[in-house]
């Protein structure tokens, strides 16, 4: 029986310590998040880390646009926060509405004030195993559960289904940087059951239910489960059939309770390290 990687545990922790040390700071580390228009899921999303960010001490700033807002204000928007010394860090939350061009948006935000880690001269250091100012914050959080169980990266097969921008293609660059052996896997994979059957760390980030199931993991896998969707009773999972698959690996994350909480721990940590840096320390 696997034993369970606690998120939740994790990120408290982390967050504990970070706590303390914004606790004893004159000036406070800043935050502000952009939203466009009235998506439900997104100003959930918002409210959750502008929560997290007052409880830390963190200075937390919501803009709201609607969404017929123009390109050109939003990116104006950016520029003015690209310029106020008083935000350290800048987030616009996706998705954007149709007309906007995301990619724009994203690279519109400087690299020194990207929380997210979206902008391409951040991704482009992980890319070739350089310093980013920060790194993405589910990859990130992700790494530091490794870390925290001491399971080792080093010479593992590692297999991470999904190659979006957010979580797959960084994570598995980042793993790369610390010497696994990594293959991704994606729609268009064949033999995903035997790809995945060879893998010593399996992360899973594509949204589709009972994909990873026990006759496709190993025995004493270690399964990070990214994935976030309904069960036919409504109640939330992920990409794993965990009951099953539990049985069979060394360790696992749950759904809820395992990435998630970790995610937004590390927005608030990159949030502080922005801080750092701009102010010299």
């Amino acid at each position: 029986m696997a034993q369970i990687i606690d998120g939740k545990l994790v990120s408290k922790k982390i967050l504990e310590n970070l706590s303390d040390e914004i606790l004893f700071l004159e000036k406070k580390p800043s935050l502000t998040v952009i939203i466009v228009g009235e998506d439900p899921a997104s100003k959930i999303y918002v409210n959750l880390k502008k929560k997290k960010a007052q409880e830390l001490g963190i200075h937390s700033n919501v803009i709201e646009m609607p969404e017929s807002v123009s390109q050109k204000e939003l990116l104006d928007k950016i520029e003015e926060l690209n310029n106020d010394d008083s935000v350290n860090a800048v987030l616009v939350q996706l998705p954007l509405p149709k007309h906007i061009d995301t990619k724009a948006v994203i690279e519109k935000i400087n690299p020194i004030k990207d929380v997210d880690c979206f902008h391409p001269y951040n991704m482009g250091q992980i890319a070739t195993n350089g310093k980013p100012y920060v790194y993405p914050c589910t990859p990130k959080g992700i790494i530091r559960l490794l870390e925290y169980y001491d399971i080792p990266i080093e010479g593992k097969n590692a297999v991470v289904i999904g190659r979006s921008n957010i979580v797959g293609r960084p994570v598995a660059q980042m793993l790369l940087n610390q010497n696994a052996t990594v293959t991704i896997c994606h729609s268009k994979t064949k033999n995903l059951d035997a790809i995945v059957k060879n893998a010593d760390i399996i992360i899973s980030a594509v949204g589709q239910k009972n994909l990873i199931k026990a006759d496709m993991v190993k025995d004493g896998a270690v399964v990070i489960d990214v994935g976030m969707n309904r069960a036919d009773d409504g109640k939330l999972c992920g990409d794993v059939d965990f009951y099953n698959v539990e049985k069979k690996a060394a360790f696992i994350t749950p759904v809820p309770g395992g990435v998630g909480p970790m995610t937004i721990c590390s927005l608030m940590q990159n949030t502080f390290d922005l801080y750092k840096i701009q102010n010299g320390s």
